[in-house]
Formats: structure tokens, sequence, C-alpha cells
């Protein structure tokens, strides 16, 4: 069994436990996923199963959220799941004035990642830091935002918006509410996130843990392929003698494509034989996945 899974991860797992579910319920023991998704966010989850394992690290870097910023309140988490550290009544802010200051997100930008993140600083994760009381410089990262958009705008004592945010990886959405608290002088926090796109791969074609349990026992569920979310990489076909070549570990005559290039390797018969790079007139085998008989 090799594919991706595309789940919808549901509030309150990690994704380190949606690995272990998964892992259960497929019955196979050599499972990861691309992109780290919070406890408290949803959406989109890309799992890879067996040897798809070895793809993760092609994968599109794009990711694309819907968030819903609180503003007037500011927590040590920088979403609702912290403990509150200001909290203070917004009455006379619009939406004119928010929209202006996401203008600001927009672009390449510069972000200090949340105290509780993943991130590590002198080889010690943030979350880990943060939980002992130990304060510690987190350095500044670059990261781009292509698109932000409002979907929603709710006022009243803790004016929420709903923003549809498309990314590059490492941003942090918690880092973008807060911010924008900062900007609008309120504090900002995330209430609800949840990742429409990830790496690929789409809400719409997401299942949920329920989806997968009931498709299991009807034999009806399926892996994508695991070239699934790799149209990004251009491809090239081999001829029966060259694939099987390939396969075994050769570098064999490139077929004219750019030097140093990834790319998808096909066989004549369209199987997708894993990835290769084209590099001194040789497509070298970086990743195989079929054998040639």
């Amino acid at each position: 069994m090799q594919g991706f899974l595309n789940l919808n991860k549901p509030f309150g797992l990690t994704s380190h436990d949606c690995i272990a579910k998964t892992r259960k319920l497929l019955r196979v023991k050599r499972i990861g996923h691309a992109g780290t998704l919070d406890p408290a966010a949803t959406g989109v989850l890309p799992i890879a199963v067996g040897k798809a394992t070895r793809l993760l690290q092609y994968l599109p870097k794009e990711k694309a959220y819907k968030a819903t910023i609180r503003l007037g309140v500011r927590t040590t988490t920088d979403d609702l799941q912290g403990e509150i550290i200001t909290q203070q009544p917004v009455t006379d802010l619009n939406l004119e004035t928010v929209k202006l200051a996401l203008q600001q997100f927009e672009g390449k930008i510069e972000q200090i990642p949340p105290n509780y993140s993943a991130i590590q600083v002198q080889g010690k994760r943030l979350y880990d830091l943060a939980r002992k009381g130990e304060t510690v410089e987190v350095p500044v990262r670059m990261v781009e935002v292509f698109k932000m958009e409002i979907l929603d705008w709710r006022a009243g004592e803790f004016p929420e918006v709903d923003v549809a945010i498309a990314c590059g990886t490492g941003t942090y959405i918690r880092a973008i509410a807060r911010d924008l608290g900062t900007v609008l002088n309120t504090g900002g926090t995330l209430a609800a996130l949840q990742r429409t796109a990830s790496s690929g791969f789409f809400l719409a074609d997401s299942l949920t843990f329920t989806d997968l349990e009931a498709q299991l026992p009807t034999g009806t569920f399926q892996l994508f392929p695991p070239d699934a979310a790799l149209r990004h990489l251009q491809s090239t076909n081999l001829n029966t003698i060259d694939a099987r070549k390939w396969c075994q570990g050769q570098k064999i005559g490139d077929q004219g494509n750019s030097n140093s290039e990834i790319l998808r390797v096909y066989a004549e018969d369209g199987r997708f034989l894993g990835i290769g790079q084209s590099q001194d007139d040789l497509l070298i085998p970086v990743v195989v996945l079929e054998a040639i008989s």
C-alpha cells in the first residue's frame, strides 16, 4: 500500500496523534505527514503511506487557510488555547481600518514565530522553553503571504474577522493574528483555524476519520496515487530498457531536460517510477518506487 491520504484533521488531535490513528486503521507502519497542524487547527493534513513517505520533501510548499482573528485579546500562545494576557473591549474599530492594516501582511514579510511553537532555539523547542518559563530571543524569519482576503466581519466588544490566507511554508497564522492586534493597538489572537489546502491537496477532496472508518470495511477506500501532488514537477518517460536500468539504480542518458532539474519519471506504459534528477546529461535515480522486470 502506497500513496497519499488527504486527511481532514479534527479539532483537538496533534498531527502525531493523527499519524498513530492512521497507522492503526490502515495497519501500515510506514506513514508520515506533510505540514504540522496545531491541535486546535482543523483541515488538510496530507499523510504519506508506504514508500510515498519518500516523496514528502518534493510536495509543493504552498498552503491556504481560513482563519478567525479575535481583536481586543492577547494570549500566551497567540490563540485561544493559551492564558489571557490582556483583554480590553474594542468598540471603535471598523472593517475599513482592519482591511488597511491587513495589507501590511501581504508579500514577503518578517515574522517572529509564537513562543509556543516547534521552532528550535539553541537545540530546544520553543514550546518546551515557554512551559518552563524560560525567555529566549526568537529569531525573525522571512515568510511569504501570497494573498489575503476578508471573508466576514463581526463587530462587538471583541470583534472578529474571518480571513482567507494563501501563503508559503513556515508562515504562522497565529503570528499574523498577534501582529495584526499590535498594528491596530488592540491586541489580537487566533480564534479558529482551518487549513483549506496544503502541499497540493485540498479540503474538498479530504476525508475525515469517520469517512475512513466507514470506507475501509466496504473496500471503497483508495489512496491518492503517489504522483497526485507532484504535477508542479516536469516529467520524463523512459523506454523499457532505460526504465529497467534506471529502476536498478543506474544513471542513464538524459532526455534533454534542464540541468539539475528534479523530474517525475514514468515508464512507457504510464507507470510512475519515482523521482529523478537531470545532471550532466544524465538522469540520476533519486527515489525509485517501482521495479521493471
